[in-house]
């Protein structure tokens, strides 16, 4: 006498584990992707912000001075939350005698050619009236 099979099986075949592992990896390389880039996209967006603290400073300064800027290009560098920054400050004439553009564009030490802050101001000259 034959005892007959019976067909409510529980539970998964090998194949099936192996598919859900198989989609839980791709699942979690996917998500550490993810983490990864938005960990860069962290350290960029400091760098960024930082750079446009060093462009504001630099106009401040010029306008602190009070003096007539000539026209021509100035360089300098600068140190802002720990990291080194080039600044490149262009002085340009306008149609106007009493103002000045000043182009200010901040970039990292090591990647000059990457501008990472570009702000643009107006000088005004006053001239000061004689007694």
């Amino acid at each position: 006498m034959a005892h007959p099979v019976r067909a409510d099986h529980r539970g998964f075949t090998l194949i099936e584990v192996l598919v859900a592992l198989a989609i839980v990896a791709v699942a979690l390389m996917a998500s550490l992707r993810v983490a990864g880039i938005g960990a860069n996209s962290v350290g960029e967006l400091r760098a960024r912000l930082l750079a446009g603290w060093v462009a504001e400073n630099v106009l401040a300064e010029q306008r602190a001075r009070g003096t007539w800027l000539p026209v021509g290009m100035q360089r300098g560098q600068a140190r802002q939350g720990g990291i080194d920054f080039l600044w490149r400050e262009d002085v340009v004439a306008t149609p106007n005698d009493k103002f000045r553009r000043v182009d200010v564009r901040v970039s990292l030490a090591e990647e000059e050619s990457r501008v990472l802050a570009h702000l643009v101001g107006f000088a005004i000259h006053v001239p000061v009236a004689a007694p």
